[in-house]
């Protein structure tokens, strides 16, 4: 039987920490910076957890 391939795509967008959470980066962080405040755009810029409902999509995606 032939191995998975794993998602290009998928492995760009997350990375696998150490203990095994998959981290993602927040939408929003690419135009119209001007009209967001310091704040929004410090908190955007941030790497989060992807959502518990989308994990197991996810690691089918990256191969784990």
């Amino acid at each position: 039987m032939p191995k998975n391939k794993t998602h290009s795509g998928m492995s760009k967008r997350v990375k696998v920490t150490g203990s095994g959470k998959i981290m993602r980066q927040q939408a929003g962080l690419r135009h119209r910076l001007e009209v967001k405040s310091s704040k929004e755009t410090r908190d955007l810029s941030r790497v989060v957890p992807v959502n518990k409902a989308d994990v197991k999509r996810v690691k089918k995606l990256i191969g784990k």
